[in-house]
């Protein structure tokens, strides 16, 4: 009995190791349904959003689509991920995998939390899963990170406008 109490810490303690999640958020002046517009029209993506350059495909749960990232001062990848959610005006979430599944998972997540007051928390976040991510750790903490916050201010930038 000690030696699987043994083994189950070891698995828990490398599954742990294996995953990283980065949160942000930012307060908009602005109701969800401006920033909810912004955010969706992924054909002016390539105008305004540093991080994410590109989106294709009908965005729909269930559907594939082509996504097009560059963090600042890192290398771009282009990779397929399902959305997972899309409830208007709230949420827009999608799993994209690294060649594949268990390799290097992301799961990325846009929440829109209406304060009623007409601001808007928008939360950003990402969590990572798979036997790659302790490599690239350094990288999410400093480039993915920063893409992230670059690319609320932007969205806040353009909320905002009146």
């Amino acid at each position: 009995m000690k030696y699987l109490t043994t083994i189950s810490l070891i698995t828990l303690l490398n599954v742990t190791a294996m995953a990283k999640e980065i949160k942000t958020e930012i307060l908009i002046n602005a109701k969800p349904e401006k920033i909810w517009s912004i955010l969706t029209n992924f054909d002016n993506y390539p105008n305004w959003n540093p991080f994410i350059k590109s989106i294709k495909g009908e965005v729909k749960v269930g559907n594939k689509i082509t996504a097009r990232i560059e963090p600042p001062e890192a290398k771009g990848m282009t990779f397929k991920p399902k959305i997972l959610t899309f409830e208007t005006n709230k949420e827009l979430k999608w799993l994209g995998h690294l060649l594949f599944a268990g390799l290097f998972d992301g799961e990325h997540k846009f929440d829109l939390i209406d304060n009623k007051n007409g601001t808007t928390t928008f939360r950003h976040s990402e969590k990572f899963k798979g036997i790659l991510v302790p490599l690239f750790k350094k990288q999410l903490d400093n480039n993915t990170k920063k893409g992230f916050e670059e690319m609320n201010k932007k969205l806040k930038e353009l909320a905002e406008i009146k």
